[in-house]
């Protein structure tokens, strides 16, 4: 049995680890960082999980599941906060289902934990510098400035946006990547909790602020606070350029997010203390290297975290490799080679997913129009549970590959389109004429679909 080299002991890095070492892998994982377990983490770039489907599947895998839970808390929907200082709540799922709002810091601690607990070496402050991809050896340099060279049999990059190994695959011959950066960043601030610790908002919704070309979210923690992340253009009319003096800022503030800035009695100390951060997407092809290496979570496709699928794809990608385990045993070139062809499309789609969603949540959202037809798709999931789940809900509430996600919104508006096209669909449906052709596009958008995989990517 092959021994394994892991670059990167956050989230992916860890969970691999974990899965590996149940199935009797040695495995070895090298991290630049110290150890987060007796170190502060770096405060302002923390930006909670959203957990869903896909990662409480990974979660089980790795026997974290039930541990997890109790630090989650469940988030059934967006609540809208208007300009005007009104809310508008919006469920998530036809089911009541929810995603969860998860501490990065504490996940990454206890996935580290487990995995030495199941055996799994960390070898902390070790930034590998270098990877001679053919030859399978990684440079490493310590924090006291010494270097070594780990002669590595199979390595898994799981070492974020800008990966080692995904940097010296760009250095061989026939490999095609990207990366592209958003022309906004985001700041992180802070909604203490009110007395005894209570929430000072809902505690149960993921809130929004949208206003056009920017937002304001802001998502739960256990101890009553809220981490909130301010996600703005870095020029601009409205930017983070323009926010240079704490009375531009409070100004800022009171015109916009009136309703939050009552609740942040830290925002000027947290707004100039916290770093303001980039947001990038990547794309590398291929995932992997022969029978040797291969890239993994956000080292193979770094996303923007509006959808909230970045953690979630990760873990997917570990799912999906124990599920290759299983049907390929020893056989890691045709492991790996699965690996890629599986994920790579999905990985490329969830990109596009996060993107578009980055439109939605800070500008559609606030559209009575947009609304209006989030109502109509749970109301048709309810009513053709077998024809039709809305995009969301496949990406969030499923296992349906993202790919196959992505696909159907060209479908889907048209579908939607064709039914408000014809008024207000709540008076319609209690008309048969209505219902009858409602039956017939639901029908028609089904069979148009049928061709796409809807099983389990994992």
């Amino acid at each position: 049995m092959r021994s394994v080299t892991i670059l990167g002991a956050g989230l992916v890095g860890s969970l691999l680890a974990i899965i590996l070492r149940k199935r009797g892998y040695e495995v070895a994982i090298y991290e630049r960082r110290p150890d987060m377990r007796s170190a502060s983490i770096s405060a302002g770039k923390s930006i909670n999980l959203a957990m869903s489907h896909r990662g409480w599947n990974a979660l089980a895998l790795a026997g974290l599941k039930t541990e997890m839970e109790e630090l989650a808390i469940p988030m059934y929907g967006r609540q809208l906060h208007q300009l005007d200082g009104s809310l508008v709540f919006q469920a998530y799922s036809k089911n009541n289902e929810a995603i969860y709002s998860v501490s990065r810091g504490e996940l990454n601690k206890k996935l580290m934990s487990l995995a030495e607990k199941e055996g799994a070496t960390i070898y902390f402050e070790q930034k590998c510098t270098r990877v001679d991809v053919q030859k399978n050896h990684a440079c490493f340099q310590a924090a006291d400035g010494t270097e070594k060279v780990v002669d590595a049999d199979l390595l898994f990059g799981a070492d974020g946006a800008f990966s080692a190994l995904r940097h010296s695959y760009t250095q061989m011959d026939r490999v095609n990547c990207d990366h592209f950066y958003l022309e906004y960043g985001y700041k992180e601030l802070c909604i203490p909790p009110g007395t005894k610790a209570k929430w000072l908002m809902e505690k149960n919704a993921l809130h929004i602020w949208p206003r056009g070309n920017f937002m304001l979210i802001a998502l739960p923690n256990t101890d009553g606070t809220f981490t909130c992340t301010l996600f703005m253009p870095f020029e601009g009319e409205v930017s983070f350029s323009k926010l240079t003096t704490k009375d531009e800022v409070t100004a800022f503030f009171v015109k916009y997010f009136k309703d939050a800035l009552a609740l942040m009695p830290t925002y000027l100390e947290d707004f100039f203390h916290n770093p303001t951060s980039s947001l990038i997407t990547t794309h590398i092809n291929p995932w992997h290297y022969s029978d040797k290496s291969a890239l993994i979570g956000d080292a193979a496709h770094a996303i923007v975290p509006f959808y909230g699928q970045g953690m979630n794809a990760g873990f997917e990608d570990c799912t999906v490799l124990s599920g290759l385990l299983d049907k390929y045993g020893e056989d890691w070139a045709a492991i790996l080679k699965g690996y890629d062809e599986k994920r790579k499309p999905n990985g490329d789609a969830v990109a596009a997913l996060a993107l578009n969603n980055f439109v939605e949540m800070r500008d559609k959202v606030a559209d009575p129009v947009f609304l209006e037809r989030k109502k109509i798709e749970k109301e048709l999931g309810k009513r053709y549970p077998e024809q039709f789940i809305s995009v969301y809900e496949m990406v969030s509430f499923s296992h349906i590959p993202y790919n196959t996600a992505l696909s159907c919104i060209k479908e889907q508006d048209q579908l939607l389109q064709r039914i408000m096209g014809e008024g207000d669909f709540f008076s319609n449906v209690s008309q048969d004429n209505f219902c009858s052709k409602l039956d017939t596009w639901v029908s028609d958008y089904h069979h148009s679909v049928q061709k796409l995989d809807f099983g389990h990517e994992a």
